[in-house]
């Protein structure tokens, strides 16, 4: 489950890099076409994309996630306040659509760092050996 979490993440990092105006027109509708609004939702995207190679790293390497799912967690419920703090300034169905997303993101992301508390047995993932970090050997 954690995997599953970490690769959305991983996902919605790379589409916000790739193509801020779209991704950010789900989450504050029009708005996201200016380029500074493009600038800020890369930030959120590389926000996401480390958030979620973190937690695949860690579980690769058998290592401790459970501060990388808290601070999944943490940018979850930050894009809840503020999503719901714009109210009507974006769209009523994205607002309700991300806020219920991130909520739960968050509630996934604070059960499964009760569950992965302390290191485990490594659980490969192809996203870790793509970040330059090769299996480690005897380890």
């Amino acid at each position: 489950m954690a995997i599953a979490q970490a690769r959305g993440r991983i996902a919605v990092g790379i589409s916000m890099l790739v193509a801020p105006g779209l991704s950010g027109r789900t989450w504050i509708g029009r708005a996201a076409d200016s380029a500074a609004t493009k600038l800020i939702i890369r930030g959120f995207g590389g926000r996401d994309l480390a958030l979620g190679l973190g937690v695949v790293i860690a579980l690769d390497r058998g290592a401790p996630v459970r501060g990388w799912l808290e601070g999944s967690a943490l940018a979850d419920v930050g894009d809840f306040v503020a999503t719901v703090l714009a109210g009507d300034a974006i769209p009523p169905a994205a607002r309700k659509g991300i806020s219920a997303l991130a909520a739960g993101s968050a509630v996934a992301a604070i059960a499964l760092s009760r569950v992965l508390d302390e290191p485990s047995e490594p659980v490969h993932s192809p996203e870790a050996s793509l970040t330059g970090h090769p299996e480690q050997v005897g380890a």
